[in-house]
């Protein structure tokens, strides 16, 4: 065994070096707030030293400043959307992405299983000019590939991998609990019928926004396709989800997202289900389907669950 002062001299050495070197790392908790950042990430993000920031907040004001990274969108929210869509949601990721100073950074993510992150990014600017331009259009396919083009966020294909994914470490027991829910907004038909199409669209929107702030990190959130979501809480058991089905019925049942029409407002009902150990996707999402329609038939606006 290690004697302790050998210990004490590996952890100074290694702050020490990576304090000096050019590579862009930090640290982010199960809140995704930013808990540790060396000196090359703060100066290409903007950060001050010990600034305790969230990662979203961190992009707002990146947007905002245009500075650190750059995000070039005329749909700042949606654009938030689909980042979160990707963040946190795999063991390991690897990404491309530009800073507004020019320089272009391949950036890893790792994630473990109680949310907390390490970044690394590093520069690779000097990539012939021709295959940035290739690798940026496979990158921008790859995120169309995975992205709802309405909300921003997982589209139904993703999501459902994203399933697939949390069932395989609940299988295995690298997740000891996970909640999965099936939300489906009230009469959005009608809404569609009386408020127009366009109407419809920016409720769906803002169902969206209002949801993400409620979430944690490593939750995830999808489109099934039409008014119908999947929400995925891995590591959350049946009084934690239930307290954040409550938090998103509120939330959803005090906006009112259309300007021309400041009365409106509008529900949702949820259906949820806890995994099994025995589950695959389709015995897992039929539960939450059944939850659902339960909720459905007790007067919407309301949660069921099917264990």
């Amino acid at each position: 065994m290690k004697p302790a002062d050998e210990d004490e001299d590996i952890a100074s050495r290694l702050m020490s070096l990576q304090g000096d070197c050019p590579l862009l790392i930090s640290l982010f908790d199960e809140q995704d707030g930013l808990r540790y950042a060396n000196p090359a990430f703060c100066a290409a993000l903007g950060v001050a030293p010990d600034e305790r920031i969230s990662w979203e907040q961190l992009m707002r004001r990146n947007y905002r400043n245009r500075q650190g990274t750059q995000i070039e969108t005329r749909d700042f929210e949606s654009w938030l959307a689909s980042a979160k869509s990707r963040r946190a949601k795999l063991p390991f990721r690897a990404f491309e992405t530009d800073l507004a100073d020019g320089r272009w950074i391949w950036m890893t993510e790792t994630t473990q299983q109680g949310g907390w992150m390490l970044c690394v990014g590093s520069e690779i600017t000097e990539l012939r000019v021709g295959e940035r331009e290739l690798r940026q259009a496979r990158d921008l396919a790859q995120r169309a590939a995975l992205t709802d083009p309405l909300t921003g966020i997982s589209n139904r294909g993703h999501i459902l991998q994203q399933m697939e994914g949390m069932l395989a470490q609940f299988g295995h027991g690298a997740c000891q609990a996970a909640a999965v829910a099936i939300l489906d907004l009230d009469n959005f038909k009608l809404i569609n019928d009386v408020q127009g199409h366009l109407a419809g669209d920016e409720v769906l929107r803002d169902f969206v926004r209002r949801l993400h702030p409620l979430l944690k990190p490593h939750d995830s959130l999808g489109r099934l396709g039409g008014e119908e979501f999947l929400l995925l809480l891995p590591g959350s058991g049946l009084e934690p989800a239930e307290a954040l089905l409550q938090a998103i019925l509120a939330e959803v049942q005090a906006s009112r997202p259309l300007v021309d029409v400041p009365a409106f407002s509008y529900t949702c009902s949820v259906g949820m289900t806890l995994l099994r150990e025995v589950d695959d996707l389709m015995a897992a999402l039929g539960r939450a389907d059944e939850a659902l329609y339960q909720a459905k038939a007790g007067g919407r606006n309301t949660w069921r669950v099917r264990l």
